[in-house]
């Protein structure tokens, strides 16, 4: 249809293979105790991923309100930031308690819901689960493996290698919403962990791209007065699709960047300013490039006759 950016049908619920493993090892941490997190709510945030997959699930199925999707997400988000386990700040005591709370769950669900928004063409999904998921294990690895989630990180990276095989150009299944959300959701949990820790500038580093693209995207249908809770292909990544390139050249093209992410965000360890100066110029040449193939090719259109 006009907003699928495939001419022919491709199956959704890939999800249904990858969630299930992924939170079998996520609980198998926790009750390990190789989660750096408490049991309870590392255990918590894999139930909130299932909650989540069986509510995206009878979305795929039948449809399910925006609104009921957008409140089931916030109850999830909200009962695990209330635990009392769950004492860490994201924003470090810049805020209020009470305000960095509201903050966070406002910041994860807006995460969750990109995630799934920028789930568009083959291989993407997982190209970015795969380049956050070892962003993260890397920055534990400099400084000395501490705990970041590195390990839940690698389940999640090894999970996307495995689907990748599926995923890939052209795709024979796609996540579905019953993959991107609870993926979406365990990833940004990874990210406000990694904040919570003080490393708040690699978090903005390694899913830029996601965040920009999703973000410029929302604003710019916002001006045009569209409905922004339909489905859509106008990111810049769909409109490079549109206009000639392959869905393959693409998704490396958004690797490529995210491996220079990766290595900005280890950078900005030592050197915050460079690494989000050097990122947000990497995202903005990946943009170019991306809105670049479109106007290339619309300048090579002939003229229309009068």
């Amino acid at each position: 249809n006009q907003r699928s950016s495939h001419d022919i049908p491709t199956p959704l619920g890939g999800g249904l293979a990858v969630v299930p493993v992924v939170l079998v090892f996520w609980v198998a941490l926790a009750l390990l105790s190789i989660s750096e997190s408490p049991r309870v709510l590392t255990l918590s945030v894999a139930g909130g991923a299932l909650a989540l997959a069986i509510v995206s699930w009878i979305d795929d199925l039948k449809g399910v309100s925006s609104v009921i999707r957008l409140i089931i997400q916030y109850l999830v988000v909200i009962v695990i930031l209330a635990l009392p386990s769950n004492a860490q700040l994201t924003f470090q005591g810049l805020a209020p308690f009470w305000l960095d709370k509201i903050l966070t769950a406002m910041l994860w669900v807006w995460f969750i819901n990109l995630f799934n928004f920028m789930d568009g063409i083959d291989g993407i999904a997982c190209v970015e689960t795969l380049s956050i998921g070892l962003g993260i294990t890397l920055l534990a690895g400099t400084i000395e493996w501490q705990p970041l989630g590195q390990y839940q990180a690698l389940v999640l990276a090894g999970a996307a290698v495995g689907f990748l095989w599926w995923n890939w150009s052209p795709a024979k299944v796609f996540f579905g919403d019953v993959g991107s959300i609870p993926v979406g959701f365990l990833l940004g949990w990874l990210l406000l962990n990694l904040a919570g820790h003080g490393f708040w500038v690699p978090a903005i580093i390694l899913p830029l791209y996601y965040l920009v693209d999703a973000s410029l995207t929302l604003l710019e249908r916002l001006a045009r007065g569209e409905k922004i809770w339909e489905a859509h292909r106008s990111h810049y990544y769909q409109q490079a699709v549109q206009k000639g390139l392959s869905h393959a050249h693409v998704s490396l093209s958004i690797l490529t960047g995210n491996v220079a992410l990766v290595g900005l965000s280890i950078t900005s360890i030592h050197a915050p300013v460079t690494g989000l100066i050097g990122a947000a110029a990497v995202v903005f040449v990946m943009l170019l490039y991306f809105k670049g193939m479109v106007l290339q090719i619309h300048l090579q259109r002939p003229p229309r006759l009068l």
